[in-house]
């Protein structure tokens, strides 16, 4: 019988199995970012275990609130920063060098095929688009990540997602994600590896891969993995063309990661985006969604475009396309955050920021801030924001605020607007 993704990438990193069931494998990457690392960090020194295990695989950065808005986050950031510079990890992205880190790490070329990787983050999920095993955990399996190198999981259960069809005008990764969870729902791949394919996949680009990915969590999904491919290898070139005598041959070598044909699936789900529409959520669970024609017209107080599920390049290129020439309505702020210093110099480069300012945004600098309401972009009681985000919970934003989560071309077209609007009028 043939593999999973996952399942390949157990069997290879598989140091021990204490229970049955349990199983204790070994890190190719351990990611920390200033929220929930310093809680490990100071467990750690008072149990006289400030070591790490390789300073090569462990990568930092200051990214959820940056830079610091008081004194609080201010200390999160110094203790980051203190123990990076103690222990000498060389991969430490502080104040002017960071960036997201779900979209700054793949971007240095951190993240490969085969790869298992733990962040103290709920969407490191997202990394699972180069076809590695990414998953959040919790303080406890953080400090033996980065003292010993290794974590323990129970072996997922592995849903394949085949998802087939050219995607509609209007229609991007986003939607095919927020469709996939309203589909299932968000217990509905609890426990589980959500293994996208089909021929949607196939054709896109490894940014929309990270979209895709980066929701796998709102479904309750262990991790997100799509299957590597020249798409995969063409992104991390730059990082590994002297690995390898050429393309093809990456592509080969990487190409053992992809699912066997008769791998065995605790479901599959079929998925034809040919009659998908831009998707928006209308509550408080990333399940609850409705079309933008259903949606069409719903106030708004604020547009925000950025995060690690859409502050990349493509998505402000999408955005941009559809802003050119336009005004922010008159009733609506808009924020725009570059998810990674490079891709606000791009964004720059292109006119793109131009594009933005020219409609009224505000651009700041690369922050997560705005996203889990810490800074940057924090609602009020009773404020409604369109944000390509990742989660609507209640209050996620703000106390008190609602999120309406959408693709870019949807939050612009809804800032043109001052509501929620479709974008295909505008494309």
């Amino acid at each position: 019988m043939g593999k999973t993704t996952a399942e390949k990438i157990f069997d290879a990193h598989l140091v021990n199995e204490p229970f049955p069931g349990t199983k204790v494998l070994r890190l190719d990457a351990v990611l920390c970012h200033e929220i929930t690392t310093p809680i490990a960090i100071d467990d750690l020194i008072r149990r006289g275990k400030d070591r790490v295990f390789d300073t090569t695989k462990i990568k930092a950065v200051i990214d959820h609130v940056t830079p610091s808005k008081d004194t609080k986050t201010a200390t999160q950031a110094k203790i980051l920063r203190d123990w990076a510079r103690r222990h000498d990890i060389k991969d430490f992205f502080d104040v002017g060098a960071n960036g997201v880190c779900h979209a700054l790490f793949p971007e240095r070329g951190f993240i490969r095929p085969g790869y298992t990787v733990i962040m103290g983050d709920s969407h490191t999920c997202t990394h699972g688009a180069f076809g590695a095993f990414a998953a959040g955990v919790g303080t406890t399996d953080l400090e033996v990540g980065i003292l010993k190198g290794v974590c323990a999981f129970r072996q997922p259960k592995t849903i394949k997602f085949n998802v087939t069809g050219a995607l509609p005008k209007g229609v991007y990764a986003k939607d095919v994600i927020l469709h996939i969870i309203g589909k299932i729902g968000v217990n509905g791949a609890t426990d589980r590896v959500m293994e996208f394919h089909g021929s949607t996949i196939d054709d896109m680009s490894m940014e929309s891969r990270m979209t895709l990915c980066n929701m796998a969590i709102e479904a309750g999904g262990t991790s997100g993995i799509c299957q590597p491919d020249m798409t995969t290898v063409d992104y991390l070139w730059p990082f590994i063309k002297d690995d390898f005598a050429g393309r093809e041959a990456a592509l080969a070598d990487y190409s053992q990661w992809r699912a066997d044909a008769d791998a065995e699936y605790d479901q599959v789900i079929e998925i034809d985006v040919t009659i998908l529409q831009p998707t928006v959520t209308f509550g408080y669970k990333p399940d609850q969604v409705k079309t933008v024609t259903e949606m069409a017209g719903a106030p708004l107080d604020q547009i925000y475009i950025g995060s690690c599920t859409n502050g990349r390049i493509e998505d402000l290129r999408i955005a941009a396309q559809i802003l050119k020439g336009h005004k922010l309505a008159p009733n609506v702020r808009g924020i725009l955050s570059p998810a990674t210093p490079a891709i606000f110099k791009s964004a720059a480069k292109e006119g793109l920021i131009d594009i933005f300012m020219e409609a009224g945004f505000c651009v700041t600098n690369p922050t997560c801030g705005a996203c889990l309401g810490m800074s940057n972009g924090v609602l009020a009681n009773d404020e409604v924001c369109a944000s390509t985000t990742n989660r609507n919970f209640m209050g996620r934003m703000g106390k008190g605020g609602m999120v309406h989560l959408m693709s870019p071309a949807t939050a612009a077209a809804s800032a043109i607007e001052g509501k929620i609007a479709d974008p295909r009028k505008y494309l």
